[in-house]
């Protein structure tokens, strides 16, 4: 797992679009839902990448990374269209 520091920020800040933890940062999500998503499949697309780079990061002991990011980085602003 490579990420840029600007992909960090992007995790630190992405939540949870549906279901039991709807609208809840990644990171605040119990490593058990990431592990069940990783037996069941995750799901197509940037929310499952993102949710697979933070079961990687739970399962290391690195939320305090993502923490820390949170602390020092203000949320990325949405990309406006021209």
């Amino acid at each position: 797992m490579i990420l840029n520091p600007e992909s960090l920020i992007e995790l630190a800040y992405y939540k949870m679009p549906f279901g039991k933890y709807q609208d809840r940062y990644l990171v605040e999500i119990p490593e058990y839902y990431f592990t069940w998503f990783k037996q069941k499949g995750f799901p197509e697309g940037k929310l499952g990448f993102m949710m697979q780079q933070m079961h990687e990061i739970k399962i290391n002991g690195l939320e305090e990374l993502i923490f820390k990011i949170k602390r020092q980085y203000p949320a990325p602003q949405p990309k406006r269209k021209p």
